[in-house]
């Protein structure tokens, strides 16, 4: 499994998981919020083939890796067999990441054009003009 989000064996989702049956190479993929990670969506692709009786929504599911290979998916009291070589995690972090950035700040002319144009639009003349120079 890549990049596990609690630790080095296990996935831990947390609240509603959406698993969605794809055509080979990708048999199965879990959609939802990592433990830990909260507003973060996540998920967790597995190549191979997907449990038959699995459903497509579960609550509070957890992954981990079977000594033998495979994986054993855990939610509602259930286990199933997913026999899959390895899983791929992505995480969306672009939330975290742009919340870390500081804003650009808008260019002194460019906040003039626009409310020079602004201005322009609420007169009354003003559409008229923005119309003769648009064409």
């Amino acid at each position: 499994m890549a990049c596990p989000p609690v630790n080095e064996t296990r996935a831990v989702f947390v609240g509603a998981v959406r698993c969605v049956r794809t055509p080979p190479p990708l048999g199965l993929t879990l959609a939802g919020t990592l433990r830990g990670h909260p507003g973060e969506d996540a998920t967790l692709a597995f190549a191979g083939v997907a449990p038959a009786d699995c459903p497509e929504l579960l609550r509070d599911a957890e992954v981990e890796p079977l000594e033998g290979g495979g994986f054993a998916l855990r939610a509602a009291g259930r286990v199933w067999r997913i026999d899959a070589p390895y899983a791929h995690l992505h995480r969306c972090i672009d939330t975290a990441f742009y919340a870390a950035l500081p804003p650009r700040p808008v260019p002194l002319a460019k906040r003039l054009l626009w409310r020079l144009v602004l201005a322009l639009a609420a007169s009354r003349a003003g559409p008229t003009l923005l119309r003769r120079l648009g064409r």
